[in-house]
């Protein structure tokens, strides 16, 4: 095997492991929202409505990145 053979397999090895990891990170927030974060509906305040909203984009931030939308457009 060439280094530069043996590098794709580390670099590949190394992405898969990450994508595990992210894999699972997403299973966890759906399994969260579907709950809708632990909210009571009877007791939602602006403080939930604020953590959801700074989710939100940041998680928006990683689909235009991914996407390249807005300010990540090539």
């Amino acid at each position: 095997m060439t280094k530069r053979e043996a590098n794709q397999q580390r670099s590949l090895a190394a992405f898969l492991a990450k994508k595990v990891e992210f894999d699972a990170l997403l299973a966890e927030l759906q399994r969260a929202s579907d709950d809708h974060f632990g909210a009571d509906p009877e007791a939602v305040l602006w403080g939930e409505t604020a953590w959801l909203a700074d989710a939100t984009a940041k998680l928006k931030e990683v689909v235009d990145q991914h996407f390249r939308r807005g300010e990540y457009r090539a």
